[in-house]
């Protein structure tokens, strides 16, 4: 059986695309999408990848969305003071043994986001 060979990109509207570009790229140093050649994408670096279908009702995250971006972080608190400093407001979570440390937060438009740093292996 063939299959996908990790998560290729996620693509979601936006009220101001090139406003919530820049935020992320400033904030969260994920590269804008390429308008050249020349230019290369966000290059994640190799590690645990979850896809998880969350049930309707869920309280996880936010019920007037219907996702959530996961980013792997190396250590959150330093990116929680990072992000802290900025003036953006974080929500440090419980830690979940074996698994590693959470925070939420959300993008200027109110995207859910979460923050891991798995346990190391």
């Amino acid at each position: 059986m063939e299959k996908v060979l990790g998560f290729g990109g996620f693509f979601f509207r936006s009220g101001d695309a090139q406003s919530l570009a820049k935020w992320y790229n400033d904030h969260l140093g994920i590269d804008p999408v390429p308008t050249d050649a020349e230019s290369l994408p966000w290059m994640a670096e190799g590690g645990p990848t979850v896809f998880a279908p969350f049930a309707a009702d869920t309280d996880y995250f936010p019920a007037d969305k219907s996702f959530m971006l996961n980013f792997r972080v190396a250590d959150l608190e330093a990116m929680m003071r990072q992000l802290d400093k900025a003036g953006i407001a974080v929500k440090r979570l419980d830690d979940m043994p074996g698994i590693g440390k959470f925070a939420h937060l959300s993008d200027l438009e109110g995207n859910a986001i979460e923050l891991w740093e798995p346990v190391a292996p």
